[in-house]
């Protein structure tokens, strides 16, 4: 946390291997509105939420959350509501990092709820993921322009990827005022105000790469470069969104 009235918040999670067929998380910490919970989970997946214990981020404010999956370990992480940028006192733009690593045998699967982006606020994201070469991953990215009936606020988004040491993702997103002209036009969002990604990293992927198409009404999986496919959606809203990239995991197995 920080005296200066903007709010400094990390959490971290590392998930291992028990040694029993299950998952044991030795690290669990959060601080300030980064509450992560160990919740029910099913087989050898430790499940986690993370749970907002304050509103937030507010302009200015700085959050950071690690997750490690060690060798052999599995996890699947949620939160309980989705994330809402809001205005705040502080001029400058909040920050939200995530860093994210899967090792050898290892998999992960990254599900938080929707970020909104409320009339106002400007928040960057920041996500960069390290996955080994026989390491596995699902994760999605939500983001909902505005709350009803409102403009949004403004949102820069970056996704770094890397499998096996090498890059296969380097994509940013920005949307609302101050963006790059045409964000919302035709070759951009088209009007619409829910985009989101779905990432998928699997070594059979290396031998047999996800077949590129699009599908339903503004969605198109993409073989990258590597083990590894990309799902991007664009959606009038949340729901339809969601529904977007649940059938595109379902047909990807």
């Amino acid at each position: 946390m920080s005296g200066t009235g903007a709010v400094r918040a990390a959490a971290r999670v590392v998930a291992r291997d028990d040694g029993r067929g299950g998952t044991a998380l030795p690290v669990l910490h959060g601080e300030g509105p980064l509450a992560p919970r160990r919740t029910r989970g099913s087989g050898a997946t430790a499940h986690v939420t993370l749970v907002g214990a304050m509103s937030g981020p507010l302009g200015g404010d700085r959050f950071r959350v690690d997750a490690e999956v060690e060798r052999g370990a599995r996890l699947r992480v949620g939160s309980a509501a989705a994330t809402l940028a809001l205005p705040g006192q502080h001029k400058g733009a909040a920050r939200y990092d995530v860093r994210v690593s899967v090792a050898d045998g290892a998999e992960l699967h990254w599900l938080p709820e929707q970020l909104i982006c409320a009339h106002g606020s400007d928040l960057r994201v920041d996500t960069r993921v390290e996955v080994a070469a026989s390491g596995r991953l699902v994760l999605r990215e939500e983001q909902v322009l505005g709350r009803v009936g409102e403009e949004p606020g403004r949102l820069v988004s970056r996704i770094r990827v890397r499998v096996a040491g090498r890059p296969v993702l380097d994509q940013e997103l920005a949307c609302g005022p101050g963006a790059p002209g045409g964000w919302d036009g035709p070759a951009g969002l088209g009007g619409l105000r829910a985009a989101g990604q779905l990432l998928l990293v699997r070594p059979e992927f290396a031998r047999a790469p996800a077949t590129a198409g699009a599908f339903g009404d503004y969605a198109a999986v993409l073989p990258l470069a590597g083990p590894a496919a990309l799902v991007s959606a664009v959606a009038r809203d949340a729901l339809r969104l969601r529904a977007l990239l649940d059938e595109a995991l379902a047909s990807l197995g």
